[in-house]
């Protein structure tokens, strides 16, 4: 190719320098992937990928392997539902009609509802300290704590001193 042929198809992306047409190598994870696999960890989507069997490398215990929106699997307890409301936030899962399973979030679940259980909270390999089924808890104790040490502070230090003259 001449000093003045180029390909019409490559736009150059503005402040990227003389590279800034290239595409990211094949497998490099877009910024949402990253996020739907942050995701998929809080809400405990760590199942074993495909081609993989459905067993859980704790314990050996066989699951139900379901996709997830964000591209991950979960390995819930198979054939178990349970009422959602005694399931802790965070951990209550709902397959859809297409078996696409999705975490119901840390809010109120609706009156009556079930879910899934994740075979993570069930898993007799962990202990509840690593499964932490109360995260939100922990985290109201976290701020509880700040508080506490904050008025504690401001009741060693008054904001203003007797009168001592």
């Amino acid at each position: 190719m001449g000093e003045h042929d180029h390909d019409d198809s490559i736009i150059p992306l503005p402040g990227l320098g003389p590279d800034g047409s290239r595409q990211p190598p094949a497998g490099t994870p877009v910024p949402w992937e990253i996020a739907d696999r942050a995701q998929a960890v809080r809400d405990g989507a760590t199942g074993p990928e495909p081609p993989r069997p459905p067993v859980c490398p704790r314990c050996g215990l066989t699951g139900d392997r379901r996709p997830t929106y964000t591209g991950q699997h979960v390995l819930l307890e198979p054939d178990r539902t349970a009422p959602a409301h005694l399931v802790p936030g965070g951990h209550r899962w709902h397959v859809d009609g297409n078996g696409t399973a999705w975490n119901g979030g840390l809010g109120e679940p609706p009156a009556g509802t079930t879910c899934r259980i994740p075979h993570q909270l069930a898993c007799p390999g962990l202990t509840l300290d690593e499964i932490q089924p109360w995260r939100w808890l922990t985290e109201v104790r976290e701020y509880n704590v700040r508080l506490a040490r904050r008025k504690a502070a401001e009741a060693a230090f008054p904001e203003s001193l007797p009168d001592a003259g």
